[in-house]
Order: structure tokens, then C-alpha cells, then sequence
């Protein structure tokens, strides 16, 4: 009886841990300057959000578009794991007009809670 109970207990540890209604996604947050002046280099700096950050669970790939271009990705393994469950990214870049960014970040068993965007306007 007992060894049934303990299966059962990590039968349910396991389902609880892959759930995706107990899941934690990965999301994003974008900050940059509101506007910029055309020429001027801006930085811009992804915030990864993610509860997990171990072999098994961890955000495993990050990406940031400027109006639709992928200009930055950052992957992640097992072995080379962010350094934080909440860590930052960034990246320079030239105005040459109105620019959308766009961020997403993705778990490796949960998926992600979708991209992000920011717009800068030109001044």
C-alpha cells in the first residue's frame, strides 16, 4: 500500500510540474527611449522573466525584432543556462526612422506568454 501511495504522489508531482494550468512561461519586457533622433544610437534592453531556472526548466531562447528583423537571439542549453530566473539583455541601435521592437522569450516546457512590443518615435 505504501509503495502505491508514493508512486501515486510523484505520478501527481510530475503532472503538477508539466501542467500547463500550473505553467510558467516565459515573457519579456522591452525598455527603450520613447523617441530618438534619426542617426542617434539608442540602447535597447530586454528584461527575461522566467520562475525556473535549473537543468530541467529554463528559458531556452530569446529573441528581439526591429520592425519585423530579427537583430538579436540569444539560445540557451542545459549546460549554458541564463544566469538568473530575471535577467537583461541589450543591444545598440541606430535610429534611421519609427521603429517597432518586438520581444519574445520562450521556456523549454512551457512556452512563452507571447511577444512583446515597444515603439519608438523619431523627433
Amino acid at each position: 500500500m505504501h509503495t502505491r501511495h508514493t508512486i501515486y504522489a510523484g505520478v501527481l508531482a510530475v503532472a503538477f510540474i508539466l501542467s500547463p494550468a500550473f505553467a510558467d512561461k516565459t515573457s519579456v519586457e522591452i525598455q527603450a527611449p520613447e523617441s530618438a533622433a534619426i542617426g542617434s544610437k539608442i540602447t535597447v534592453t530586454v528584461r527575461v522573466i522566467h520562475d525556473g531556472n535549473n537543468f530541467m526548466h529554463y528559458t531556452d531562447w530569446v529573441y528581439l525584432k526591429a520592425n519585423g528583423k530579427e537583430i538579436a537571439r540569444w539560445e540557451f542549453t542545459r549546460g549554458a543556462r541564463p544566469e538568473a530566473e530575471v535577467f537583461t539583455r541589450q543591444v545598440e541601435y541606430t535610429v534611421t526612422g519609427p521603429v517597432e521592437f518586438e520581444a519574445q522569450g520562450h521556456c523549454n516546457l512551457h512556452g512563452s506568454t507571447g511577444s512583446r512590443t515597444l515603439a519608438v518615435k523619431v523627433r
